[in-house]
């Protein structure tokens, strides 16, 4: 138990960040482009969705595949926009798969508003090395970072 209590919550030091960045090949230049793709796919999801009829006169109600139908164009859109800046991602592949079923667990299905609206901070959190991540934290970056590295199909190094 001991030993799960520092896995998340005691930050690493500084030799054990820099151990982490250097063992995983991890690229500044593409930490703050997946970081910028994440965010802004997580706007435009905020800003496009219609789902919550909380306070609302009519009672329309979102079905599965309405949120599913959301989430790709939101998927689509943030592709392309992405290409307009000449960063090219794969439309489909595990980068795609990863991020649908974490956005359908914190988003599309959360009751929570609260947590539903932290997903901006949430990001913010993870990609910011400068506060001291714990070697959870660095786990699930290592994850993002290495599933949308695969997608990219042009070198930023």
């Amino acid at each position: 138990m001991e030993n799960f209590f520092s896995y998340i919550s005691k930050p690493v030091s500084d030799e054990e960040l820099q151990f982490w960045i250097d063992s995983n090949d991890i690229c500044h230049q593409k930490l703050e482009l997946f970081e910028d793709f994440t965010k802004s796919l997580v706007l435009l999801i905020y800003k496009t969705y219609l789902g919550d009829t909380e306070g609302q006169e009519t009672n329309i109600s979102i079905t599965e595949e309405d949120n599913l139908k959301h989430f790709e164009w939101c998927w689509n859109k943030t592709i392309e926009n992405f290409i307009k800046e000449g960063v090219f991602f794969s439309k489909k592949g595990e980068h795609k798969e990863f991020i649908r079923s974490f956005f359908e667990e914190t988003f599309y299905k959360q009751k929570i508003k609260e947590v539903k609206m932290s997903l901006n901070k949430f990001f913010d959190e993870v990609f910011n090395l400068d506060k001291f991540p714990t070697k959870s934290d660095l786990d699930l970056l290592t994850s993002i970072y290495k599933t949308l590295d695969k997608s990219l199909k042009v070198s930023l190094q």
